[in-house]
């Protein structure tokens, strides 16, 4: 019988067996400035860029709906994709594509998304930023399991169930009690999201709402996803990734180089090689998302807009801003979620216009192209008052009734070294905090020695300071996911609504993630 990481380490700890795991020695290597992780070189010859119009993932219909609820299903399989050109690359996609197709929902109304797998190894589906009841929150051991499979022996120690009746697919419930904003689902199998997310188990989630759809802002084709991350191709095309065991079902982790991070050389965006996409000399709502494992970008435009802003931030992580901010250049961590508006009316008709990625070289220097190619007339505009923001202005540190500090660094000693927080690996059976339902609380996120994005599930919060200083822009609004540089600390102020149960936090680097940066808290 295999044995799960957690389970092994335990008993080296207990036992004294040595469980050896060297990290890179570099928090930055090649092109992987300002991230934590190394870069995995490419096999593949790789795109040109800018020849790739870009992708924009279909819309997933619903397959019924009734008087309050609309019901989805998605396929979890194999599907094959040209990303490369002349090379086919396998992905395991949500119905079979990469992204996997958008779901677009009201705030209030309840979905039901049946995800099936057809995949060959166990998953679960979490939304990143929903407020979600625990039983649909994708909790990391909460899987369905692929076809065949009965027991999964590799899952002992990790507190789940025999699976002598396992199950192919599961009711995800999502009842949207929350305000519009640019959400996404992604993979969350406890030890393996990393690679399952690599190899495509990704898709947006966008939830509207009528104080949005209100707003002048740029709406239909002018309203564009994307889904911004990094990868590598092995020779004949396929997703190149250093796991230990390329089947997924057996030993987690990554070769000794990677435990820090697996940084892609190949930027993709809506899972095209840095695409281009023609747009008319007007306004343009773009929603950015971070999907890398562990790759951070500083997106700016080159050239400048003059003397004016390149974008214009409208919306965070939680939804739309009070009011909108300007922004020379964007830093965004995994799993973060920037809704910027960029106005092409200040180039002349045929500029091209490219994001660039300040913190690569290289090629992954730059993300993709715009071309302006015609005139339009400007139907939108950014209002200055954009939501009401009462509560989140009105919530203050004498809400707090409770203090917390969560440090995330390396754990173990002796040769046993993983990625933890308070000095602990993740355990699904400890809880690491009880807040009560309604209660406020300020968590201190502490860091060290790399750099971390810090996730919570179910909740949004509000940054209050920055290593015990002013915020900075890019932390505004509701956030559900921080973006820690090392040696860095942040106080965010947490309500913790919605629902009772068992939920997880956990660092974005998805391969800190999979090596146990993840703990559980419990609203009571």
């Amino acid at each position: 019988m295999s044995m799960s990481r957690r389970e092994f380490l335990r008993l080296g700890l207990a036992g004294g067996v040595a469980l050896a795991l060297p990290f890179g020695t570099s928090t930055c290597s090649g092109s992987g400035g300002g991230s934590t992780g190394t870069v995995l070189p490419s096999k593949a010859r790789l795109s040109e860029p800018f020849q790739t119009p870009l992708p924009v993932p279909p819309v997933l219909e619903p397959a019924r709906s009734d008087a309050s609820t609309d019901y989805f299903e998605m396929v979890q399989k194999l599907g094959k994709a040209e990303i490369l050109p002349g090379l086919e690359t396998e992905v395991w996609g949500y119905d079979g594509i990469f992204p996997g197709p958008t779901v677009e929902s009201r705030s209030r109304r309840k979905i039901v998304v049946r995800q099936r797998n057809d995949l060959p190894v166990p998953v679960s589906t979490h939304l990143h930023g929903g407020r979600t009841p625990p039983g649909s929150d994708g909790y990391p051991t909460d899987l369905i399991m692929p076809r065949g499979m009965k027991h999964y022996a590799s899952m002992s120690g990790h507190g789940s169930m025999e699976m002598e009746d396992a199950r192919r697919y599961k009711d995800y419930e999502y009842p949207n009690g929350q305000r519009a904003a640019t959400l996404w689902y992604h993979d969350h199998r406890t030890d393996f999201t990393g690679p399952q997310v690599w190899r495509g188990l990704a898709g947006f989630y966008i939830l509207r709402d009528d104080e949005e759809d209100a707003l002048p802002l740029p709406k239909g084709e002018k309203d564009v996803p994307l889904m911004i991350c990094d990868r590598s191709f092995d020779e004949e095309g396929s997703f190149l990734y250093p796991s230990l065991d390329s089947s997924l079902m057996g030993e987690p982790g990554v070769e000794d180089d990677y435990m820090d991070g697996v940084l892609g050389d190949t930027i993709l965006v809506n899972g095209a090689p840095w695409p281009v996409m023609e747009v008319s000399n007007t306004r343009y709502r773009f929603r950015i998302l971070n999907a890398s494992n562990a790759r951070r970008y500083e997106l700016a435009l080159d050239p400048e807009p003059g003397d004016s802003t390149s974008f214009v931030q409208v919306g965070s992580d939680g939804g739309l801003l009070g009011a909108p901010i300007d922004h020379h250049r964007i830093h965004i961590g995994q799993a973060e979620r920037f809704d910027v508006v960029v106005d092409f009316s200040k180039y002349e008709v045929s500029t091209e216009v490219t994001l660039k990625n300040l913190l690569g070289d290289g090629k992954t220097a730059n993300v993709m192209r715009f071309r302006v190619v015609r005139k339009e007339k400007e139907e939108s505009t950014v209002p200055s008052r954009l939501s009401d923001m009462d509560e989140f202005d009105a919530l203050g540190e004498a809400d707090a009734t409770r203090t917390r500090e969560f440090r995330f660094t390396r754990v173990g000693d002796g040769g046993k070294v993983m990625w933890g927080i308070n000095g602990e690996p993740f355990d699904s059976e400890r809880m690491d905090a009880r807040p009560e339902l309604g209660s406020t609380e300020i968590w201190h996120l502490r860091v060290a020695p790399a750099a971390h994005p810090i996730h919570l599930h179910l909740v949004h919060f509000k940054v209050l300071s920055r290593n015990g200083r002013r915020t900075l822009p890019t932390d505004a609004g509701w956030k559900d996911t921080v973006d820690l540089t090392s040696g860095e600390e942040a106080s965010v102020l947490v309500r913790f609504d919605g629902y009772r149960g068992r939920y997880v936090f956990h660092c974005h680097n998805l391969e800190h993630e999979d090596m146990m940066m993840m703990a559980n808290f419990e609203v009571v």
